[in-house]
């Protein structure tokens, strides 16, 4: 089943918001936090993550239960997983995240990457079939983003390069409320936001505009 996916609107800082960008200069590229300065352009808003708008993916959502824990990206015959994690205020979770899927997987090894270092090799998929991915993760503010691309784009750069972009545009937003330590940022579907706020300003929330599947 399907679910209109409206893109956000250009975002309203608040007056603090401004006053603390302002204080700080942009960094060359994401992933974002919420609450530093980034490029104000319209994203697919999904309460936790922010995504840029690409006609050319296919995007859905990986839940577990009722809760919403992660986002698939589908693109020439490649995926792209990303799900975004609580992290303490004091350290990060890619070199201990980087430990456990390395004990648990045989044919991966470490490799320098555009944000660090990351995993490449094989992995067993459903029916004991091999396919080649790469784990990548980076360490933000109080969060952690990892991402695992597959398919293709783990053996095509020029594939996988259009995919590094989209992670690199992405906002995360940690949200100020107490989290346990590795604990799934929750996501939302877009549609669950207020019709009547949408409508007060404008927007006709039955409007079709890009689309997500949910896989569970």
């Amino acid at each position: 089943m399907s679910t209109v996916f409206r893109r956000r609107r250009r975002e309203q800082p608040d007056q603090a918001a401004e006053q603390k960008a302002s204080a700080a200069p942009m960094r060359e590229s994401g992933p974002w936090d919420a609450d530093e300065p980034h490029p104000d352009t319209d994203r697919i808003d999904l309460g936790g993550l922010r995504l840029p708008h690409n006609p050319d993916f296919d995007l859905r959502l990986a839940s577990v239960g009722d809760q919403n824990v992660g986002v698939v990206v589908l693109y020439e015959e490649s995926s792209l997983q990303l799900q975004a994690l609580a992290a303490p205020k004091t350290m990060g979770l890619w070199d201990e995240v980087r430990a456990k899927i390395l004990s648990g997987a045989k044919d991966l090894a470490e490799q320098e990457g555009p944000f660090g270092p990351e995993l490449l090799g094989d992995i067993v998929g459903e029916g004991n079939a091999t396919r080649k991915a790469r784990y990548i993760g980076i360490d933000g503010p109080r969060w952690f983003l990892l991402a695992m691309i597959s398919g293709r784009a783990a053996l095509d750069e020029n594939v996988a390069n259009v995919l590094l972009d989209f992670v690199r545009d992405v906002v995360v937003v940690r949200g100020t409320e107490p989290m346990a330590r590795e604990e799934a940022i929750t996501l939302r579907r877009p549609n669950e936001q207020s019709a009547e706020t949408d409508e007060s300003q404008g927007i006709n929330p039955f409007k079709r505009g890009p689309e997500i599947s949910e896989i569970r």
